[in-house]
């Protein structure tokens, strides 16, 4: 499943492409995870804004000068762009998002495609867990919704070691199950919260209210240095992403995860592997305390 990374990677891919595109035309495929929620026809004529990423959802805003280009008057100026509103994009289990020149015929899997003035953005996604939802703005439903229930962004200032702290003493789930929930820091999914419990010496299965101060400190800058390492090596290639093709290479850089039973490269133990809620989860013994 494509974590924080690789959206974020994907994000970077098809950003600069998109701003200022016009749209003319949006084409659906099978149904997605949810409907689109409004007339795919209507989106035709629109502006792609600065695409942004909010945990692992997708924001692209949409807007809709006075006066299309083509009918403006010699001399006038553009009017001004007013919001009309935004896609909102997940990916899914197994999605990948592209944007370029589209493949002439659409794939059996190609269920979204935004054809613009520049190219076309389109979702690829056998499983079909992904989705595509307009929205009037991220502070209104669907969006909203959709939104509420994340944490805090990783790189958030406002996101610091007391109040990761104060979270982790509310809780008395293992560690790790806490990183998964996203309730407290966003973005440290299955692997890159194996990566950062190892980086910070901490067992997975520790309590996360046992925890003190110092060790929770330690944790949430291990958090961010993965998931920032992880971005800078373009995320980690998994069977069903890619962005724009290219292949990410964190997990060649991976210290515990789907490295049971070789050596820990700290300490040469062997790497452990257990099952925590239906999740493999890797760790060394020996380095991580609880």
């Amino acid at each position: 499943m494509p974590e924080l990374p690789e959206v974020e990677v994907t994000r970077r891919s098809v950003a600069a492409g998109l701003l200022g595109a016009r749209v003319r035309d949006v084409q659906m495929g099978l149904p997605l995870r949810w409907p689109l929620g409004h007339d795919p026809k209507a989106l035709a004529g629109t502006e792609c804004g600065e695409m942004s990423r909010r945990g692992k959802y997708l924001w692209l805003p949409l807007s809709r000068s006075g006066a299309d280009d083509a009918s403006r008057l010699p001399g006038l100026p553009r009017a001004a762009s007013e919001p009309a509103g935004g896609l909102l994009i997940h990916l899914g289990m197994s999605g990948a998002l592209a944007f370029g020149e589209p493949p002439a015929e659409r794939g059996p899997y190609d269920h979204f495609r935004l054809l613009t003035d520049r190219g076309c953005l389109w979702l690829t996604d056998p499983r079909r867990f992904g989705a595509v939802v307009w929205a009037p703005a991220l502070d209104a439903e669907p969006a909203r919704k959709l939104l509420s229930v994340l944490g805090p962004e990783p790189f958030d200032p406002a996101l610091d070691e007391a109040g990761f702290h104060a979270g982790l003493q509310g809780r008395r789930t293992p560690v790790k199950t806490v990183l998964l929930s996203g309730e407290l820091v966003v973005g440290a999914g299955n692997i890159y919260a194996c990566e950062a419990l190892h980086l910070a010496r901490i067992d997975p299965r520790t309590p996360a209210n046992k925890i003190s101060r110092p060790r929770a400190a330690r944790l949430l800058s291990a958090v961010r240095q993965v998931l920032r390492n992880a971005i800078e090596a373009g995320g980690t290639t998994l069977k069903d992403f890619s962005a724009n093709g290219a292949a990410g290479h964190y997990q060649e850089q991976a210290q515990v995860y789907g490295r049971a039973g070789e050596p820990c490269n700290t300490c040469g133990s062997a790497v452990r592997r257990i099952v925590q809620g239906q999740r493999a989860t890797f760790f060394c013994g020996v380095c991580q305390k609880r």
